[in-house]
């Protein structure tokens, strides 16, 4: 089995398991006690926290260690928030954030604050000129994360850290995928992290806050972490997520260079190998172990199984999955395809063998799922394929069509992705160029995937308009 999916969480890290195992033994006692081995609990805690404020770029008494990254992020944007409360309530945040920075943003504007939410490009990166315009005089805090949890794409922090500089606002950066590849650089003013995502092990994050940053803990207050994160530390877990926060740094330089040529060759053959495939962020300032692509005319919980019972444990932020009926709000920011979406995040001593066998996989898997749903195999090359092809095949499961005497209208309602998009593509064939289909769609991903396969099939989107029953979405043939 190939593990794919360190994004979400990296398997524990030898130097963790060492860490973890041989710390279990000296810091069971509470550190603030002053007999023996309360003093012991105390000397692991401290040197662990030495040792990830030098990961971090922060001095150690900047820098406490919560229960997770996610309490990290609340408390740091709660506290920052809070700091500065007589500035103003105003709050900036990028559209593709992690869920716990939105949450909180979310939380925010429910207690009466303000949030702007700065848009991103189809790379998924901000512009730091407008991210800048933004910040207002009454901006309490500003947060942009380091490097894209779903697509890779690194953020542009330090130009943003000087704007923030300029505009006197403290900038809280969400490091928790790209800490373990190095200290994020410029003049950030919080940063939080997150144990798991480096191969340390879970409930352990660390929050810093720079000295000088107004700060003010909200909730009951103890005297654990600077009264920042209340609770008996986990020493044990925390000695092991320091330990292999500076492992994974000092091997960071060289698996960066072997990882990057091997996520290099997925971008480069999966959309030669799986034909109508985009592979979406940034291709050049990204993570080295993160690639992330969309194939049209298939949902992403079926590629996932298949995918899974080849032996390769990947993730997806496509619509179509269990957990959830609209898109990814990255992929949704980003304004690129989301059905059929897959994330190969490559953890620590990936292979070029495993990739090779990956790649050896996919095409069989996308055209076995894509002829389940009455896509067949027919998606060819940009100049033919599917389009003209599915025209002269009768669908087992076709939506209703009509359109004497006007546009085509294709009554897709009631039917998830990516079925709207492949009923529109059995149709487009049938019109002439210049002739217009309008699908009829109640399935929020219609409204990125019919803009998002227009693009990648040279046709051309009319927009969306309001219908009896969700949208409809008018587009015209060119090609």
């Amino acid at each position: 089995m190939s593990y794919f999916d360190a994004a979400s969480s990296a398997p524990l890290h030898p130097v963790a398991r060492q860490a973890l195992q041989a710390s279990l033994d000296e810091g069971w006692a509470d550190p603030a006690r002053l007999y023996r081995e309360g003093r012991r609990a105390r000397m692991l805690l401290d040197a662990a926290r030495e040792a990830a404020a030098q990961a971090v770029g922060c001095r150690p008494d900047e820098l406490v260690f919560t229960s997770s990254g996610t309490r990290a992020v609340h408390s740091g944007v709660a506290g920052a928030l809070a700091g500065r409360r007589r500035v103003g309530g105003h709050l900036v945040v990028s559209a593709v954030e992690h869920s716990s920075v939105l949450h909180a943003a979310e939380a925010h504007e429910a207690a009466g604050g303000s949030v702007s939410r700065v848009p991103v490009g189809r790379t998924g990166a901000v512009d730091a000129d407008t991210y800048g315009t933004a910040l207002r005089t009454d901006t309490a805090l500003a947060c942009l994360q380091s490097a894209n949890h779903e697509v890779g794409t690194e953020q542009p922090v330090a130009e943003v850290a000087e704007s923030c500089r300029a505009a006197g606002v403290p900038l809280l950066v969400d490091a928790a995928q790209s800490l373990g590849w190095g200290p994020v650089p410029g003049g950030w003013s919080l940063l939080t992290g997150s144990a798991h995502k480096w191969g340390g092990p879970a409930g352990v994050g660390l929050l810093a806050v720079r000295k000088g940053v107004r700060f003010a803990v909200r909730g009951p207050v103890d005297e654990r972490e600077s009264g920042r994160a209340p609770g008996f530390e986990n020493i044990p877990a925390i000695v092991a997520a320091a330990a292999s926060l500076r492992a994974v740094q000092g091997a960071a330089a060289e698996e960066a260079v072997r990882l990057r040529a091997l996520t290099d060759r997925l971008r480069e053959r999966v959309p030669l190998l799986v034909p109508d495939t985009e592979v979406v962020g940034d291709p050049v300032r990204r993570l080295p172990h993160l690639v992330t692509f969309s194939s049209l005319y298939v949902d992403g919980e079926s590629v996932l199984s298949e995918l899974d019972r080849a032996g390769f444990s990947v993730s997806s932020g496509s619509s179509c999955t269990s957990s959830t009926l609209t898109p990814s709000h990255v992929l949704k920011a980003m304004g690129v395809l989301s059905e059929g979406n897959v994330r190969v995040s490559l953890p620590v001593g990936t292979t070029a063998e495993e990739v090779e066998r990956f790649l050896g996989v996919l095409p069989g898997v996308v055209a076995e799922v894509r002829a389940k749903l009455g896509a067949h195999t027919h998606t060819g090359s940009r100049a033919g394929g599917f389009e003209e092809a599915a025209a002269e095949v009768a669908a087992t499961d076709s939506a209703e069509v009509s359109g004497e005497g006007g546009p085509l209208v294709v009554d897709a309602l009631g039917k998830r992705c990516p079925l709207p998009v492949i009923e529109l593509a059995k149709v487009i064939g049938r019109v002439p160029v210049g002739g217009t289909v309008v699908v009829l769609a109640d399935d929020e991903a219609a409204r990125l995937d019919i803009p998002a396969w227009c693009e990648m099939r040279g046709q051309r989107y009319v927009g969306e308009t309001p219908a009896a029953r969700g949208s409809a979405y008018e587009v015209t043939r060119l090609a």
